[in-house]
């Protein structure tokens, strides 16, 4: 339990050795429940759980959180429902009729052997017609889930008021002290993305952001080695999507680890680090078995995406060997052609919401769906505003394979005391920055050592 928070802030390791947290669970029962007014929960609760989402109100944990001296006993296990979240493992519990439908084998094979056939119109109303409920989802929370992070402030907090502790120092989430963090990714689906892949490069390079490009290696296109040379001798990233993006990859455990080998080899045949499943499908208990660095295949919250739920946080996390950096803004495709919208409203939204929980802010656009003027402008627009920010807020604006790296060395840095101050130790640890976490009332604040937050 105190492992989990130690992963997340990077606090000093003995912390709270005076404070005893325990769990307290009485039902082996596993469903849903909340912990304070909004963040809803999943896993075994002593408070007593809901079988169904909307009945997670019945159920507030946190009036059951108890105190005697140096003891915090929870009526939940911390880490447990942390792991359930960012893994999904909800998801069963949240899927609608429509939804498992749509994503057995049959119904699967005979969309993806007609697809091709199938005008864009046509296309684009079907895929409307199986959202049309998706603002009547409970849970995640839209436009942005931040339970996982609030259940770790959440947590910190109580430890502080146990302990009397006014301040605990951290190691800052991002370089140089950086607010927040921006990524932006393009998935190439068919031969017109990748022929459009050079003007999408002047354009993001017109602005100053460089991006990923994700390309399927097997049956879309070909994928020739210059092209490859072109986008990395730019300054832009290379990564693996898919294999084929028939939308079967995770559909059965033998043909997944067939298939995965032969993700595998692409992976090592083009150097890659990353790699994003076609569509946003995903189970991250098979993950063990990839050989790439980092992931981007788990949203934040998967309203608008054919595999509904989400990872509930806007930070990177471990799932074992592998970096995931969670989709944290919708995707163009999903703003245009199903809500319909061509302005940056909702992704202004979302960043505002990133921001003030120092997040990591990750796109996906598409070369393919950026072709014509109408939805290019809108990007331009996205763009210029994220230009903006970035200089404005001095957000670290990197590719992913950044973020990855960052991630795994401040996974291995620690605080030690000094002399009486604190000290980071540990790989690149020139680049990290001391934080604090400060009780202010009942809110935690965070601070760099030396500035105001």
């Amino acid at each position: 339990m105190i492992q989990t928070l130690l992963d997340y802030y990077r606090i000093p390791e003995d912390s709270f050795d005076g404070i005893c947290p325990s769990v307290n669970v009485a039902s082996g029962d596993i469903g849903f429940f909340q912990f304070g007014a909004k963040n809803i929960c999943y896993g075994r609760c002593q408070s007593g759980v809901a079988g169904d989402v909307t009945g997670a109100g019945e159920f507030d944990a946190s009036k059951d959180v108890r105190r005697d001296g140096t003891t915090i006993q929870l009526p939940f296990d911390f880490a447990e429902v942390v792991q359930n979240l960012r893994r999904e493992r909800y998801r069963q519990k949240v899927i609608r009729r429509r939804e498992m439908f749509a994503a057995t084998e049959p119904v699967r094979k005979l969309y993806y052997l007609i697809r091709a056939c199938l005008p864009v119109l046509v296309r684009r109303q079907l895929q409307r017609a199986y959202f049309r409920d998706w603002k009547e989802l409970p849970f995640p929370a839209w436009p942005v889930d931040l339970t996982v992070d609030t259940l770790h402030e959440a947590f910190l907090r109580l430890l502080m008021e146990s302990s009397g502790t006014k301040k605990v120092p951290f190691i800052w989430f991002w370089p140089e002290g950086a607010p927040s963090c921006l990524i932006m990714t393009h998935d190439v689906e068919t031969s017109a993305g990748r022929d459009s892949t050079s003007k999408l490069m002047d354009l993001d390079d017109s602005y100053g952001i460089k991006a990923s490009f994700q390309i399927i290696p097997q049956k879309r296109y070909k994928v020739l080695d210059e092209y490859v040379c072109e986008i990395r001798s730019r300054g832009f990233e290379f990564n693996i999507h898919d294999l084929n993006h028939d939308g079967h990859l995770y559909h059965e455990r033998t043909e997944f680890v067939r298939r995965a080998a032969e993700i595998n080899g692409y992976v090592h045949q083009y150097n890659a680090r990353g790699f994003r499943a076609g569509a946003m499908y995903r189970n991250q208990e098979w993950y063990d078995i990839f050989e790439f660095s980092y992931d981007m295949s788990v949203p934040n919250v998967a309203h608008l995406e054919p595999m509904r739920g989400g990872c509930c946080t806007v930070m990177p996390y471990f799932v074992g060997k592998i970096v995931e950096l969670p989709l944290t803004a919708v995707q163009d495709y999903s703003l245009f052609h199903i809500l319909n919208d061509y302005s940056i409203d909702l992704w202004k939204q979302q960043l505002a919401l990133i921001r003030e929980r120092n997040g990591l802010m990750s796109f996906i656009t598409h070369p393919d769906y950026l072709i014509e003027s109408r939805e290019r402008n809108v990007y331009e627009s996205l763009l210029d505003y994220l230009r903006q920010i970035v200089a404005r807020e001095k957000i670290w604006a990197v590719l992913p394979g950044d973020v990855d790296r960052w991630w795994r060395v401040r996974s291995q840095m620690r605080l030690v005391s000094q002399g009486g101050k604190w000290e980071i130790v540990g790989p690149e640890k020139e680049k990290a920055r001391l934080a604090y976490a400060t009780l202010d009332g009942d809110r935690l604040v965070y601070e760099l050592a030396g500035v105001s937050s």
